[in-house]
C-alpha cells in the first residue's frame, strides 16, 4: 500500500544513514534490522495524516578490544546523525521515535 511504502522510505533512508554513520564512527556492525510502523490520524472529512513513524532497530555491534560503554556511546551518536542527515526523515511532518535494542559483542 502506498502508507507501506511511506514507512518503508523513511525506514530505509534512517538505516542507510546510520550504516554511513557506522562507518564514519568507526563501528564494526555486524548487523542492522529494523521493524518500523506508522501511525495515521484519520479526521472527520476522511483525510489521513501519519502523526508518528516508530522505528525498532536491532544493531549488532562488535567491540573487539573496546570497552563497551565507549561503543555503545559512539552507536547513539550515530543514530542521531542518521536521524539528523536523514533527507526523507527530515521532510515529513509525523514525530519520528527510535527505540534501538543494541547488541555488543
Amino acid at each position: 500500500t502506498p502508507e507501506d511504502a511511506f514507512v518503508a522510505a523513511a525506514n530505509t533512508c534512517i538505516m542507510m544513514m546510520f550504516i554511513w554513520a557506522a562507518e564514519r564512527f568507526k563501528l564494526k556492525l555486524l548487523s542492522y534490522d529494523c521493524r518500523a510502523e506508522g501511525t495515521k490520524l484519520i479526521e472527520l472529512d476522511r483525510t489521513e495524516t501519519f502523526t508518528h513513524l516508530r522505528f525498532r532497530p536491532v544493531i549488532r555491534v562488535s567491540a573487539g578490544e573496546e570497552e563497551k560503554d565507549a561503543v555503545r556511546q559512539r552507536i547513539q551518536r550515530a543514530l542521531q546523525s542518521a536521524q539528523k542527515y536523514s533527507l526523507v526523515a527530515n521532510s515529513v511532518k509525523s514525530e519520528i521515535v527510535i527505540e534501538p535494542e543494541i547488541e555488543i559483542i
